[in-house]
């Protein structure tokens, strides 16, 4: 997983509340065996006139103008703001999958479903909670096309010449800076893991007999 400090990026508004994992990628898409190519997909039926499905060359198909993600102002933002709850719904991880591959490194929302939550520091994605007026205010600046900073070291979001300080639980900021996944915390565990399976090698051989 990559290391997480600093974006700074135009941001990307959407004006809904209680978006659901199944709005941010529909079940169709949930066959995939990689976590590549959904973001093509990311909000598949609000963002198509046409119902889509796994295979689907996605430039053929008829896209709802009106739609933020295709507003060409909106290109290239790494920052989506959102309304609140968002990911609620079922657990699939595939939600945080499509917004990666998208391109989004970083989702604002006055709150969110504590799966979806969990499973953005999971793969990389900094997930930040602020306040519903903060999020008004953040999201009218947005609407400008200028930059929005991130730090999260600092916890802090700058915009114009106001900051605003996020709150986020200490061991999850230091896996985002560090770019520890699951995986990545088990392996710096490595040495005592070796450690004890010798240990139970020694105490209890016929275990590991063939």
């Amino acid at each position: 997983m990559k290391k997480f400090k600093e974006i700074k990026s135009i941001a990307a508004y959407i004006d809904r509340k209680n978006i659901d994992t199944d709005a941010i990628i529909p079940k169709q898409y949930l066959k995939a065996v990689t976590r590549e190519g959904f973001g093509e997909a990311l909000f598949d039926d609000w963002r198509y006139l046409e119902p889509g499905n796994l295979g689907d060359n996605h430039a053929l198909r008829k896209k709802n103008p009106e739609f933020f993600l295709h507003d060409p102002k909106n290109e290239g933002a790494q920052i989506l703001i959102a309304g609140d709850n968002f990911g609620c719904g079922s657990s699939r991880e595939h939600a945080v999958w499509a917004l990666m591959d998208y391109g989004f490194n970083v989702v604002i929302s006055s709150s969110f479903a504590d799966i979806f939550y969990n499973n953005c520091f999971k793969n990389g994605i900094l997930p930040i909670t602020i306040s519903e007026d903060q999020i008004k205010e953040i999201s009218e600046y947005s609407k400008r096309k200028e930059e929005i900073s991130v730090n999260l070291p600092e916890q802090t979001i700058s915009f114009g010449n106001k900051e605003i300080k996020f709150e986020i639980d200490q061991f999850k900021k230091k896996c985002l800076i560090e770019g520890l996944d699951d995986i990545a915390l088990s392996l710096e565990k490595s040495e005592k893991i070796v450690s004890y399976e010798n240990k139970i090698k020694e105490a209890k051989p016929w275990i590991f007999s063939d």
